[in-house]
């Protein structure tokens, strides 16, 4: 089982530079998708809701700004829009699918790097989101979250760390939050249990060249109930062609291992 997440800067951004045809050749089971800004009424027309997927997406009021989406071959047998948090639910942060015991999130995390009333708001979505999590490890359900996290965790997930120390996010408090999802809520980053390399980055600034020089941020990941842990087959970032400023990310679950065989069967 492929999943795929990816903050496409702009669904329509992202197929005018060829971003569903790679989907179209690549065939992810699952894709993940944040920052889609369009309203669906908008994606009507084109390659918006592809050929042998089931898509659903949630909007954010604004036009032009945030949103979420899932793509999936298999139909789910429950989808879930937001969290019930008003100042979130607005900006279409959260969309969840529900495959037997297996459920998929797309979560696009506020970024906090336009100023301080902004930071507050991704303080404000941290704490009850950690609330959230702590209910998610107790529900007896196996989750995979893809999002863009819009915080780093360690030196190695992005280059020039000494600088950030000190930037939304790569901010100690923010690290602090990762540190209790990963240490006392015990989910897994899913892409460092098999890929532990330096200079593996899903987000590039448009300024000075980062891209090509690779100065990079890792924002994209696949967290995961540990339950699926032993699953984890592969994770890799796609940097062959650019349909975005992020880039997207592939984790591969083996299907053979338990709990996912009733979920992908």
């Amino acid at each position: 089982m492929s999943i795929t997440t990816f903050n496409c800067n702009g669904v329509r951004s992202a197929a005018r530079k060829g971003f569903f045809d790679w989907l179209e050749q690549h065939a992810p089971d699952v894709v993940c998708l944040q920052e889609t800004r369009a309203h669906e009424a908008q994606l009507r027309e084109g390659p918006f809701f592809p050929e042998n997927y089931h898509c659903h997406y949630y909007d954010a009021e604004k036009k032009g700004y945030a949103g979420v989406a899932i793509y999936s071959r298999q139909k789910p047998d429950r989808v879930i829009k937001g969290l019930g948090w008003d100042f979130a639910d607005r900006e279409g942060r959260f969309i969840q699918a529900d495959f037997g015991n297996l459920s998929v999130i797309s979560l696009y995390m506020p970024s906090g790097s336009s100023g301080e009333v902004r930071q507050a708001v991704k303080f404000r979505f941290l704490d009850l989101f950690m609330q959230h999590l702590q209910a998610l490890r107790t529900d007896g359900r196996d989750y995979v979250i893809c999002a863009d996290w819009n915080m780093c965790h360690k030196e190695i997930d992005l280059r020039n760390w000494r600088a950030n120390r000190k930037n939304p996010g790569f901010l100690p408090e923010e690290r602090a939050w990762l540190d209790q999802l990963y240490d006392e809520l015990g989910f897994v980053d899913a892409f460092r249990l098999v890929n532990k390399s330096e200079g593996q980055y899903s987000w590039w600034s448009n300024r000075g060249q980062a891209r090509a020089k690779n100065v990079g941020w890792r924002l994209d990941y696949h967290v995961i109930s540990p339950a699926l842990a032993p699953a984890v087959a592969s994770a890799t970032i796609y940097t062959d062609a650019y349909f975005s400023d992020h880039a997207p990310v592939t984790l591969s679950l083996l299907q053979q291992k338990d709990p996912l065989e009733e979920a992908i069967s």
